[in-house]
């Protein structure tokens, strides 16, 4: 019986998520499976690899032969390169994990709590500088109503003259 290391076929139409699984060649793609060792996601970025290694070298120990594509995907790994006594590859690109959205959300509120908006914003005035300004309003004040009360007396004699 030959068996093969191929890729099974899940997911919608233009989503596609594949098993890597270990069947004999004569089943068909999708078809009854002997294991399933790995994973491959190729719509993420970046593509979404898992292979349990410890049974992919089982099953190439024991003479499974690996299609194409499975292959591509066992030298990305560096599974095939082990199994082979070849050096490892650089290693693979691996998605950063999210970031928690309460922790995101939480500290942009208290950047903004923190920070004044813009310059509209005007600090509070101290009670000192409120007495400052108090007595600066009651002088000008004082100095109109002076203003007022005197008659003025050149326009009055420019119209006798």
């Amino acid at each position: 019986m030959a068996v093969k290391i191929k890729l099974k076929r899940l997911g919608k139409i233009r989503s596609p998520h594949y098993r890597i699984v270990v069947a004999d060649s004569r089943t068909r793609r999708d078809g009854r499976a002997i294991e399933e060792i790995g994973l491959y996601h190729p719509v993420q970025n970046p593509s979404r690899i898992e292979v349990d290694s410890e049974r992919a070298q089982y099953w190439l120990g024991v003479g499974a032969q690996p299609t194409e594509p499975v292959l591509a995907i066992l030298k990305v790994t560096g599974d095939w390169q082990k199994f082979k006594g070849l050096p490892a590859p650089e290693p693979m690109k691996v998605a950063e994990p999210k970031a928690d959205k309460r922790a995101l959300f939480e500290a942009a509120a208290k950047d903004a709590a923190d920070e004044p908006k813009g310059d509209a914003v005007t600090p509070k005035a101290k009670k000192a500088d409120k007495a400052e300004k108090s007595d600066k309003t009651e002088k000008a004040d004082k100095a109109e109503k002076k203003a007022d009360a005197e008659p003025a007396e050149g326009p009055a004699e420019a119209a006798g003259a």
